[in-house]
């Protein structure tokens, strides 16, 4: 695509980069009232059998996600027109999904200007190793990338850890502002699970709330997982990087059924997304069927999107995803050196 036609692109897109105030409200009350209801259904539900508890708790997990996409928007200054709605609707959606609104903000933004980088991933991505730094990684290396690529690790722990040690400090250097809403934000959830256990105690509370958590934090790791990560997805150095196609290649159209896309804010048209971050995302549908180039962005279901847990690697040489096992014999050439020189691992 001609840099004629990427700004033409990009120009189109942008027309629907302006947030709709009563839209964003709406969204709000059907998004936040239904989350609290079937929260209190789930307790309620407790006194005739936990096992209509937790179908409960997964729905409400549904609604988290979609509570984390309005997050996520708020973070791009996208959900509504004045700056310091969205810093409030942000920080209180941060709240309920346990995301620090101006720590992520900043990682988050990052992603977006160094997505499908391959000279400048490490913050607000998913660790992604290329064939080569893989082969040539210690021991050590190379089995820390293989557990953090675990499905089990991933899809299982990684909700915990995110929920529970990632989001929960700042980071190195981070700014006063961005330090302090991290603290509102920890107090802030501190003080409302305190009051939720003195008022219905801790066993009700974890058998909603960890599912919830659980449920929504996978989801959510998945759907960020699977739409950069696909057989024909975009990656280059920085010399040969470009913005427009690592928008548009680099970002996958995810199909998915239409009450899984309500749930998700239309977050599977990532690629309307990544190629105009400020665009709402109930306006995400709109934009890609009035703009046609950006029909041909990769399109991934449910069924296809399950091949994308065995691309473990990027290969740089044939540009696309391999798994562990399809690089299992450059390794064996390697042990050889492995073995006279022991101290490489």
């Amino acid at each position: 695509m001609s840099k004629q036609k990427q700004a033409q692109l990009k120009k189109s897109v942008s027309t629907f980069a302006s947030p709709d105030t009563k839209a964003s409200i709406k969204q709000l009350l059907n998004t936040l009232l239904p989350f609290f209801i079937i929260w209190f259904l789930a307790y309620q539900s407790l006194s005739i059998s936990v096992w209509l508890s937790i179908p409960l708790s997964i729905v409400a997990a549904g609604f988290v996600v979609r509570i984390f996409i309005i997050f996520h928007d708020c973070t791009h200054g996208s959900f509504f027109k004045n700056a310091k709605a969205n810093r409030i609707v942000g920080t209180i959606t941060g709240i309920v999904t346990l995301f620090a609104f101006e720590k992520w903000k900043r990682s988050h933004a990052i992603h977006h200007a160094t997505s499908s980088n391959l000279d400048k991933r490490g913050t607000g991505d998913v660790w992604v190793m290329t064939v080569n730094e893989y082969i040539e990684a210690s021991f050590w290396g190379r089995l820390a990338y293989r557990l953090y690529r675990n499905p089990i690790v991933m899809f299982g722990f990684g909700p915990f850890y995110l929920f529970g040690i990632s989001n929960r400090f700042n980071r190195k250097g981070a700014k006063r502002k961005e330090r302090l809403n991290t603290y509102v934000i920890n107090a802030s959830v501190a003080a409302i699970y305190a009051l939720l256990i003195w008022a219905i105690g801790w066993q009700a509370f974890l058998i909603i709330q960890l599912p919830i958590l659980f449920v929504a934090g996978s989801a959510g790791i998945w759907l960020f997982y699977v739409q950069h990560q696909f057989e024909d997805s975009y990656f280059e150095n920085e010399d040969e990087w470009d913005f427009v196609k690592a928008a548009v290649d680099g970002s996958s159209y995810y199909k998915l059924p239409k009450v899984m896309q309500w749930l998700t804010g239309s977050i599977g048209f990532h690629h309307v997304h990544h190629l105009a971050p400020r665009v709402p995302n109930y306006k995400l549908e709109e934009a890609h069927e009035s703009t046609p180039p950006l029909q041909k962005a990769t399109t991934i279901t449910l069924a296809s999107s399950l091949k994308s847990i065995r691309f473990r690697l990027f290969d740089e040489e044939n540009k696309s995803f391999v798994s562990f096992k399809e690089i299992k014999h450059l390794l064996k050439k390697k042990e050889p050196k492995l073995q006279k020189n022991p101290r490489s691992i």
